[in-house]
């Protein structure tokens, strides 16, 4: 995602809304303002995962500047878009409940 995408969207979060994006730093800083994060893949971002993620990015680039094949995510298949949908539920659900 480009930077000024990022702040785009950044700059129109409100609290209430749920955000979905495969983008670390912009969910870190939704998530720092309290906002409601979701990847494409259905995963709910929490602070701890936020914060857990850049690790493991950071293991998997080390991993392939050594020369290991690790491959990428699948494409997107019918159990990343229920997970993705389901996630959408719960929000709708807690919204209409508060």
């Amino acid at each position: 995602m480009g930077h000024a995408a990022h702040d785009d969207i950044a700059r129109r979060y409100s609290p209430g809304d749920l955000v979905a994006t495969a983008d670390m730093p912009l969910a870190a800083e939704l998530i720092e303002k309290g906002g409601a994060v979701v990847t494409p893949r259905g995963e709910r971002y929490t602070k701890e995962s936020v914060r857990q993620r850049p690790n493991l990015r950071d293991f998997i680039n080390s991993m392939r500047a050594s020369g290991v094949q690790t491959g990428g995510l699948p494409p997107l298949g019918n159990r990343d878009r229920k997970a993705f949908a389901d996630q959408l539920d719960r929000w709708l659900a807690q919204r209409r409940a508060g």
